[in-house]
């Protein structure tokens, strides 16, 4: 039975590949952070709670919790999935962003070289690296990154240092560079999520107002459960590579709230929508739209859910939530 430990609990994508990793016959260790008040709504969607599953506490800025982790529980697999994920929130949260996203991928990668150098590991990579950069109206492994948010600056440092780990020490760690990655479980302050969670507020009464900001802003949006399974293939692969992983079709955030207010019947959907200032990045990232070649032809990984699919399913358990 392999062992796999997963940072990140009760993110969204720790929960999926935990789901997935479970369903594969693996042991998994979830690291979570000391909370007064713990939310287990994202554990108690996949049932975690009642399986095999083993929560840990632990912080990736702090380097002795990781490698008590990693020393007990001597790993197959290392997924670093925590991250202080929010964008909009990166410029107010630089400091925090930086030791998360910058050294926390440091200090897992230093606690498998010290303890267990065979462990496979998985940074977490993120678009946002790209910036507004592009070839041609792609973006893949190799255009240049320029990032355009404190939470991509840092993320760049993560995917740089665990590259160097790799070449440095003969490590097996490899970065995805995921795109924009949605669900039903994604969190509130993300702006499907916002969307598909007022619509279902508006249509059931509680509300009729959405605060947004640039409708304009184009995504490359893909379902989180296809994600973690190129996590997965990418840690069986016979050799480490960063791969991208996206739909390779772009739409807006306008595309997002006409998908969602119209599957649940609302057409003068516009009429809902009030614009905030607020919501308006200091640096906007206008255009995400991702190659995913490389990953199809090695490793045969491909998006199942489209953007349509994806924005029902939010929509449809944002519905069933509320009474």
């Amino acid at each position: 039975m392999k062992i796999a430990v997963i940072t990140g609990f009760p993110g969204q994508d720790a929960c999926y590949l935990a789901d997935f990793l479970l369903n594969k016959g693996y042991r998994v260790v979830g690291m979570i952070k000391r909370y007064t008040d713990p939310s287990w709504g994202n554990l108690n969607y996949f049932n975690l709670l009642d399986r095999e599953l083993f929560l840990e506490t632990g912080d990736v800025t702090d380097v002795g919790s990781l490698f008590d982790i990693v020393e007990k529980w001597q790993p197959d697999e290392f997924y670093n999935l925590a991250a202080q994920s929010y964008v909009g929130g990166s410029w107010r949260l630089a400091h925090v962003t930086s030791a998360v996203d910058a050294i926390g991928p440091l200090n897992c990668l230093e606690a498998i070289r010290r303890i267990k150098k065979t462990c496979k590991f998985y940074q977490a990579g993120t678009s946002e690296m790209f910036g507004n950069s592009h070839d041609g109206g792609w973006q893949r492994e190799t255009t240049n990154m320029q990032p355009r948010s404190p939470y991509g600056v840092a993320k760049l440092y993560g995917y740089h240092i665990t590259r160097n780990m790799r070449e440095s020490y003969d490590m097996f760690a490899c970065s995805g560079i995921l795109f924009n990655h949605e669900s039903p479980i994604r969190g509130i302050e993300f702006v499907t999520r916002k969307i598909t969670y007022g619509v279902a507020k508006i249509a059931k009464g509680h509300s009729n107002r959405i605060h947004l900001g640039n409708l304009d802003s184009k995504r490359d949006w893909g379902f989180a459960g296809d994600y973690v399974e190129a996590m997965w293939m990418m840690l069986q692969a016979e050799q480490p590579k960063d791969y991208v992983c996206a739909t390779g079709k772009c739409y807006s955030v306008r595309d997002v709230c006409k998908t969602a207010f119209t599957y649940a019947g609302i057409t003068d959907w516009e009429d809902y929508i009030k614009i905030n200032k607020d919501f308006v990045r200091p640096a906007e990232l206008d255009y995400l739209r991702g190659d995913s070649a490389k990953i199809q032809e090695e490793l045969g990984w491909k998006p199942k859910v489209d953007f349509q699919q994806l924005i029902h399913m939010m929509v449809d358990e944002d519905m069933k939530r509320l009474p």
